[in-house]
């Protein structure tokens, strides 16, 4: 086992501190945490930043919604697959390292996609773009547990919110403040510059985290893990887009794939060397959190799909008007984000995830009797409401979660976070895209007018929303205030 360090031209940030040392620098964030969550802003803003772009992307390529719809799918796709694997790059490879293909990977991936000649090298582009993210998002969560002190990491998850949560609700409000400066190519041409700067300037700053490990790869444990969740996603992605037969089995593939990728894990476990370590799992709290983060991202992402739909197809509004209404709500979240982790640090994870996943349901409900005429400063209140409930729901799971784990697992835990929140997104998005189609199509049959018969189907997909919210608030009554405490353990970042 080597430790990776390098000499910097600079004071160095003392990131090998002992945990005395980090707790006596409580109340600072680390130069590392910075920097990894800029870059982790930058890279995770582009999993919904599509979503406003596809109308011109249908006329520029001459392809349809379905077909377009896989810039975002294809995109959650390769998530699925990839972070299952950095688990054991992150414990193979250096910080420094695994930041360098990170951002080389995405910023390949964005100049591929601006200069894309035709709709299938703009997927590639995406795919690439994809494989770099999957790797910030773990590498983030694995080096704050790392170097923050217990005692502070509310306060600095807080900051990582802005990320991991904010990140992906301004991805539409930022698409269509370009989009209406011109070509969808400026998005990835706004994107591509500020990558490389965020890129370069950590190649500069960033030092190395923890040790790493020689450990072999189990490219069978690879295999199943692509296949698994990448099936998985694709055909959550695709139910309710035409015939069911397809979309069933192909989730049904990918559930035995995932299956005999964790049987298959549990084996290699015995032998220290499996590619995502499921005795995450044994941990109550850890266990807990997954359950809560997924429901609350099932709700949160698919009523992001929600929303914009009801505002450019039923009440005809541009994409820079849709983009500027739902910014507000993305905005309160992110700048929330740190004050919730501070009150973490004082209050717990209770006092703050459960009125927050009461709030969910509230707001979720809400939303379910918006109709054709609800003015639109009701919306955004609504809207900003769901946001800053979310942001007191995702911040103390995530801290509570990861710190239930030894030092260890903390790379496959956060593999595992990363990877079930792609599913979840697939999931929430397909069961309500599922459930508004089909309550659209009968109010139609019925008689409905084109108009009543779509809100009737948005209402009864926010209804369903809102179920899933109700799993959250009885998760959260699971929640402990603060982590059990795991045994330190020789860290592997």
């Amino acid at each position: 086992m080597a430790t990776h360090t390098e000499q910097m031209d600079h004071p160095p940030t003392d990131l090998t501190t002992s945990a005395a040392e980090r707790t006596e620098q409580a109340g600072r964030t680390p130069l590392v945490i910075k920097l990894l969550v800029a870059a982790t802003f930058v890279v995770i803003l582009n999993e919904t930043i599509m979503i406003n772009a596809i109308p011109r992307l249908m006329t520029d390529f001459h392809v349809d919604a379905r077909a377009a719809q896989w810039l975002s799918t294809v995109f959650m796709l390769t998530m699925a697959a990839v972070i299952p694997v950095t688990g054991w790059f992150l414990q193979r490879v250096s910080t420094r390292t695994a930041y360098a293909v990170a951002m080389i990977t995405f910023s390949v991936g964005t100049a591929i996609a601006a200069a894309a000649p035709s709709f299938e090298v703009l997927l590639v582009g995406r795919v690439v773009q994809a494989g770099g993210t999957a790797v910030m998002m773990p590498l983030l969560m694995t080096t704050l547990m790392t170097v923050v002190p217990e005692s502070d990491r509310g306060r600095v998850m807080g900051q990582v919110t802005l990320a991991m949560s904010c990140a992906p609700a301004l991805g539409p409000a930022v698409s269509g403040v370009i989009l209406h400066l011109g070509s969808w190519r400026l998005i990835f041409a706004f994107v591509l510059p500020i990558a490389v700067v965020v890129g370069v300037a950590g190649m500069r700053q960033l030092e190395n985290v923890g040790e790493t490990e020689n450990t072999p790869v189990s490219w069978l444990s690879v295999l199943l893990a692509a296949g698994g969740f990448g099936s998985l996603v694709y055909g959550l992605s695709e139910i309710g887009t035409g015939d069911w037969t397809g979309p069933v089995l192909t989730v049904l593939a990918g559930i035995l794939l995932i299956a005999a990728f964790a049987a298959y894990q549990v084996r290699l476990q015995h032998r220290e060397m499996p590619l995502l370590d499921l005795r995450t799992l044994r941990h109550r709290t850890f266990a807990v959190s997954l359950l809560l983060m997924t429901a609350a991202f099932m709700a949160f992402l698919g009523s992001m799909i929600l929303l914009p739909l009801y505002l450019q197809d039923l009440r005809g509004l541009s994409e820079l008007q849709t983009g500027l209404l739902v910014m507000p709500g993305g905005l309160a979240m992110g700048l929330l984000g740190p004050q919730v982790g501070r009150l973490y640090d004082r209050v717990g994870a209770r006092p703050l995830v459960i009125p927050g996943s009461i709030g969910i349901v509230i707001a979720l409900a809400a939303l379910s009797r918006v109709g054709t005429s609800t003015p639109y400063q009701l919306i955004v209140a609504i809207h900003v409401a769901l946001m800053v409930c979310l942001a007191a729901v995702f911040t103390p799971i995530f801290t509570v979660g990861l710190g239930d784990l030894p030092e260890n697992l903390y790379s496959h835990g956060s593999s595992l976070l990363g990877t079930l929140q792609q599913v979840a997104g697939a999931i929430g998005t397909a069961v309500l895209i599922v459930v508004m189609s089909n309550r659209s199509a009968h109010l139609t049959e019925a008689g409905a007018a084109q108009p009543e018969a779509f809100v009737g189907g948005l209402q009864w997909a926010f209804a369903a929303a809102a179920i899933m919210g109700v799993v959250v608030v009885a998760a959260s009554l699971l929640l402990p205030a603060k982590p059990d405490g795991a045994a330190p353990s020789s860290a592997s970042h």
